[in-house]
């Protein structure tokens, strides 16, 4: 079975402004296949500094329901030690969610890539912030 590339993501939210809204958006990036979460993790950072993690497996049935349009197959690959260092870089009284997402958009991409005996030199994730501000930049530029 081929995989398409893996995403690391670690993001953090203000308690008080959650609200489940990044949820749809994921539900139908999964329903397109264009990505397959692999795995999921839930970080609470607490006011003393302390930090809990919950994995798919330890919610709730009810509230792990909540997920199934996820279609997740619970993988483990989250370790300790990158949920400490998520952690650490949590300011206090967030929640975080840090997610594998594999990105199937690239599966038939990457085997077209291999047939002609390609290869990948460089591969870089540009957050969408930058994006955003630079092209903020060179519009304002131009007026």
């Amino acid at each position: 079975m081929t995989y398409g590339p893996v995403d690391f993501l670690a993001l953090e939210f203000q308690n008080e402004q959650l609200k489940g809204e990044i949820l749809p958006a994921l539900f139908e990036l999964v329903q397109n296949k264009i990505i397959r979460v692999i795995d999921l993790v839930v970080i609470q950072k607490y006011a003393d500094g302390t930090h809990q993690a919950l994995e798919m497996e330890q919610l709730a049935p009810d509230l792990l329901a909540l997920f199934d349009p996820l279609e997740m197959e619970i993988s483990g690959i989250v370790q300790v030690e990158d949920i400490d260092n998520i952690a650490e870089a949590m300011e206090k009284d967030t929640t975080a969610a840090v997610l594998l997402v594999e990105n199937l958009w690239a599966i038939k991409f990457g085997e077209a890539v291999v047939r002609a005996n390609g290869r990948l030199l460089s591969h870089e994730r540009i957050p969408f912030e930058v994006v955003n501000e630079t092209l903020e930049m060179f519009a304002q530029a131009e007026s």
